[in-house]
């Protein structure tokens, strides 16, 4: 499949101009995006981290920030597209600290501020598919996961990165009660190549602004080729292993959900199909003119190359 190689324009030129205009000014480039504003106790020499514009970005038009932070799939703070916005206000982000530990020469506890220490951000415009037929394109801010990982210095028998989220059921309502949709911790889980892919970044902001906590507060890991539940929020853990980790949504229901979850049009979900879209934000709801599913989420001519010797359709 050929795809033509996404190109950056000026966000200004594709955003609404009054949300434009809303950004914080962009902090003298993001300055200290990852930092001063969501971690007010951060260290000052932590702070210079510099936004460039990414080459990688899409030049489709964004989906409105009202849709983007009121259309949410997080199942700890509930089963509703509104849930999210209604209730991730309770959980508490500062401090925050990610285990990194399994095959690793450097594990350890690591605060937030020393992980975006020397970090470079980008704004990365990606396009982002949702599993119901639905999907947004999203202005980013983060930084390559390869440059965390390479920085823990992975050993050679490490063969997959998992993902785990936190479980605080007293700032999360979605895991308190009798029935609970998930097991928790919510996990997830990339081979080492795909995790290195230069697409793959562990995302602090959009729209200018630090992540809300609904998006996924205050770092989580964006797979644009992927459907969007590979991209696990609140990240507390992560783990270089030799074996494949268990998934969340494929431990929950393993005939529906795989563990690569690349997008394929070609091949539908058991309850729906999966080769038409709507693109939230554009108006009409249901009635939203579709538009053909892009294999690989239209990020073929990048990452098609990880793949050439499997049968995506067995390995969904």
């Amino acid at each position: 499949m050929h795809t033509r190689r996404p190109d950056l324009i000026p966000s200004s030129e594709i955003t609404p101009r009054d949300v434009y205009l809303r950004r914080r000014d962009f902090m003298t480039g993001i300055a200290a995006l990852g930092l001063a504003s969501a971690l007010p106790g951060a260290r000052a020499e932590a702070a210079p981290l510099q936004a460039a514009k990414s080459p990688l970005s899409t030049d489709e038009p964004l989906t409105p920030l009202k849709d983007i932070t009121h259309y949410n799939n997080y199942y700890e703070f509930g089963t509703d597209k509104t849930d999210p916005g209604d209730y991730a206000s309770s959980l508490k982000t500062n401090p925050w600290t990610v285990k990194i530990d399994g095959l690793v020469n450097k594990p350890g506890n690591y605060a937030l501020e020393d992980i975006l220490k020397g970090m470079t951000l980008e704004e990365r415009i990606y396009r982002m598919r949702c599993v119901e037929g639905w999907s947004m394109v999203i202005p980013w801010i983060g930084f390559p996961l390869a440059d965390l990982l390479k920085r823990v210095e992975p050993q050679g028998s490490a063969k997959y990165v998992a993902f785990a989220t936190l479980v605080r059921p007293e700032e999360m309502p979605g895991q308190r009660g009798f029935f609970q949709p998930l097991e928790w911790p919510y996990v997830e889980g990339l081979r080492l190549d795909e995790a290195m892919h230069p697409l793959t970044i562990l995302a602090t902001g959009l729209y200018g602004e630090t992540l809300s906590n609904q998006n996924g507060a205050p770092i989580r890991l964006v797979v644009p080729w992927k459907y969007g539940f590979k991209g696990i929020k609140s990240i507390v853990r992560i783990s270089l292993v030799e074996n494949q980790p268990p998934t969340s949504w494929n431990i929950q229901n393993p005939r529906e959900y795989g563990f690569y979850s690349n997008v394929n049009p070609e091949v539908d979900h058991p309850r729906w199909s999966q080769a038409t879209e709507r693109r939230i934000g554009e108006g009409g709801g249901l009635f939203t003119k579709r538009r053909p599913t892009l294999k690989f989420n239209g990020y073929g001519e990048q990452v098609a190359s990880l793949y050439t010797s499997m049968d995506l359709r067995a390995y969904y």
